[in-house]
């Protein structure tokens, strides 16, 4: 975390009540919810009125999905990139299976992007019927960046609302909620730097979603539920420090980047970089190591103090291929022999240095104990 967000959640722990009381400590609290309401607009380029408090990502993905569709009912098509994260794919698929809806999954080129032509084909093949469109801003697995300028401007034509999961992007890339011409836009605490547990959905004026839950009537009767303001005021202060210094964390994320990129290149030769070489995030490099399986390549680098991540899930122990290698057109061996480093705020050339001293070995090894 950053020590911002420590701060600004320390002081809010000391204080006592709840924000939707009318008591003296009520309102106060109450003032720090609306205070952090306001950063997060401003940095963002929204309204306050547009900011939605929800416990994450995945709830915000799950309250834009689900609940534009039955607001937008009798619309059955559902429209997603093929390389979504889950947290949109499964609510999207959930519709399907049990409330008719028809999920329809938008190819991708062979580094993960959408093509604009792509969503004007898919939406017109019967635009009055297609309730909303959800495309993410940048892949949490690749890193590739999605013209979301563009495919927003597409859905607007048609009069279609349109979804952006930015959880990948915001302190990365310059995102503007108003800019960008999205209608619904999600973002999480974890990823700038803020605590676990908290995040919003930016939702435009005008546009009102079909609450999946329900009780007190919170954040415009659209998340009910009492709001955490401690963890608030630590998402706030994350966003606006993560925003105010982008612009330097991008320059130093994006030559780490590189320099990782070209010196596990020159380590291990006949490795592959998925997702764009250029544009893609700042901190994200991801890599196919033929012949390894991404998990034991996970565990090995584990053990010798390097952290990293497959793009794989995993169901009753068996390890399944990243759907968004596949969707990009790799085999199903590439697309589970991969593995994904994320730079961040504390990384240094001293982390990659440790990554290229062990890596050399430790592929050896794993490519072994496929042979095996």
């Amino acid at each position: 975390m950053l020590p911002e967000a420590i701060e600004a959640m320390t002081e809010q722990l000391k204080r006592v009540g709840n924000p939707s009381s009318l008591h003296a400590a009520g309102r106060q609290v109450r003032r720090v919810v609306e205070e952090s309401r306001e950063t997060i607009a401003d940095a963002l380029g929204a309204r306050p009125s547009e900011v939605v408090f929800t416990s994450g990502g995945t709830e915000a993905d799950n309250l834009a999905i689900k609940g534009l569709y039955w607001a937008r009912q009798p619309r059955r098509r559902v429209l997603l990139s093929s390389v979504e994260h889950h947290a949109a794919l499964d609510p999207a698929h959930w519709l399907a299976g049990s409330q008719g809806a028809e999920v329809e999954l938008l190819e991708v080129d062979a580094y993960g992007r959408v093509h604009p032509d792509t969503l004007r084909a898919a939406i017109e093949r019967d635009p009055d019927d297609v309730a909303m469109i959800s495309i993410m801003w940048a892949n949490n697995e690749v890193g590739t960046v999605q013209p979301v300028r563009v495919l927003a401007a597409v859905a607007r034509d048609h009069g279609i609302p349109f979804h952006t999961d930015a959880v990948q992007a915001i302190g990365q890339l310059p995102v503007s909620f108003a800019a960008s011409g999205a209608d619904a836009l999600t973002l999480t605490g974890h990823k700038v730097g803020g605590p676990m547990g908290v995040g919003a959905l930016l939702l435009a004026r005008g546009l009102t979603p079909v609450s999946v839950q329900h009780g007190g009537g919170q954040e415009r009767d659209v998340r009910s539920g009492t709001l955490d303001a401690p963890a608030i005021a630590g998402l706030a202060a994350a966003v606006s420090t993560a925003v105010k210094h982008r612009e330097a964390l991008s320059r130093h994320l994006t030559e780490l980047r590189d320099e990782l990129i070209e010196r596990v290149r020159q380590a291990v030769p006949d490795v592959v970089l998925n997702g764009d070489p250029a544009d893609r995030l700042p901190g994200n490099a991801h890599f196919s190591f033929p012949g390894c399986e991404g998990d034991a390549l996970l565990m090995l680098l584990d053990a010798k103090g390097v952290e990293c991540s497959t793009g794989s899930a995993c169901s009753a122990g068996v390890a399944q291929p990243s759907h968004v290698l596949l969707a990009m057109g790799a085999d199903a061996a590439a697309a589970r022999g991969s593995l994904r480093f994320t730079l961040g705020h504390t990384s240094t050339r001293e982390d990659v240095d440790r990554l290229i001293e062990v890596l050399p070995a430790v592929v050896e090894r794993a490519r072994r104990a496929g042979l095996s």
